[in-house]
């Protein structure tokens, strides 16, 4: 018994089971092509020009400096009202070994020790409180602007703006690949129920 080898024609099944891929799907896949970054470039393109449109916007610039004015005002009332009376209050706190009476005790001496002390002493001791104070401030103003920056409204205008413009592309994408085509499988089996048409014997005399 020998077996001839079955050949790869339009009308074999065996075609229809590896069906190669898509020209334009292995084409968008591929390392290294050219398609990826021109998606980039235009995205980056529509983003500037988005933002030198809205920046040119009254309502949009209004809203921009009233959230710079308000960021800062926080970040100055977090840094130098907070942090600086915090510590005042909680390093002689720890020192007294949170005990209020002896905490008490000891402002009250120091507090003695300022007013009786000659105008020079008095001086020197204000100024550095002032320095302590704003040498804390400034220190966690700088790590607030680190830990929280300025959120632009331009940068937010453009977000919302390009995620709209990137399911509107995806959605045009989506509509122009589900076009109708024609696949190696169903033109292989269209050739094959035509060769069975052509078999079937016409007249019922002849199929007797």
């Amino acid at each position: 018994m020998t077996m001839s080898t079955i050949e790869n024609t339009p009308g074999n099944p065996a075609d229809s089971q590896a069906p190669k891929p898509s020209p334009a799907l292995s084409t968008s896949q591929a390392p290294g092509d050219p398609v990826p970054a021109r998606e980039v470039a235009a995205y980056w393109d529509e983003r500037r020009r988005y933002l030198k449109s809205i920046r040119k916007t009254p309502a949009v610039r209004n809203h921009y400096w009233r959230a710079m004015a308000v960021y800062l005002l926080r970040r100055v009332l977090w840094s130098f009202g907070f942090f600086p009376v915090f510590f005042a209050f909680w390093i002689p706190l720890v020192l007294a070994q949170f005990n209020p009476v002896v905490l008490a005790n000891d402002m009250i001496a120091l507090l003695q020790d300022f007013t009786g002390s000659n105008p020079e002493l008095q001086a020197n001791t204000l100024s550095t409180l002032v320095i302590a104070w704003a040498s804390i401030g400034g220190f966690f103003l700088i790590f607030d602007f680190v830990l929280s920056p300025f959120r632009s409204p331009y940068e937010y205008e453009a977000d919302v703006y390009m995620r709209a413009w990137e399911l509107q592309n995806s959605t045009t994408d989506a509509s122009l690949s589900t076009l109708p085509t024609t696949s190696p499988s169903t033109l292989s089996s269209s050739t094959t129920s035509s060769s069975l048409l052509s078999k079937t014997p016409s007249n019922p005399a002849e199929a007797s």
